[in-house]
């Protein structure tokens, strides 16, 4: 069973997802709006975050930054 978290929901109602599959496979999944066609994508995450600095980056980014702050690294002292 795949798991899927929505990042992000334009206005003109494209929708990203971070999706992990049973494979443990993490990508984005991409639904483009009605309008432009509908179209599904699936990208890497290294290759969506390299395309530039859109809100839904920004989405990503903020929720991988939420793991940090929940589980502080062990300072070594």
């Amino acid at each position: 069973m795949k798991k899927a978290r929505k990042l992000y929901e334009s206005s003109s109602g494209d929708r990203w997802y971070l999706i992990a599959d049973p494979s443990g496979a993490v990508f984005i999944h991409h639904e483009a709006n009605l309008a432009s066609g509908g179209q599904v994508e699936h990208e890497d995450i290294a290759a969506f975050l390299g395309r530039g600095t859109g809100p839904e980056q920004q989405e990503l980014l903020r929720l991988i930054a939420t793991l940090a702050e929940e589980h502080p690294a062990a300072t070594g002292k």
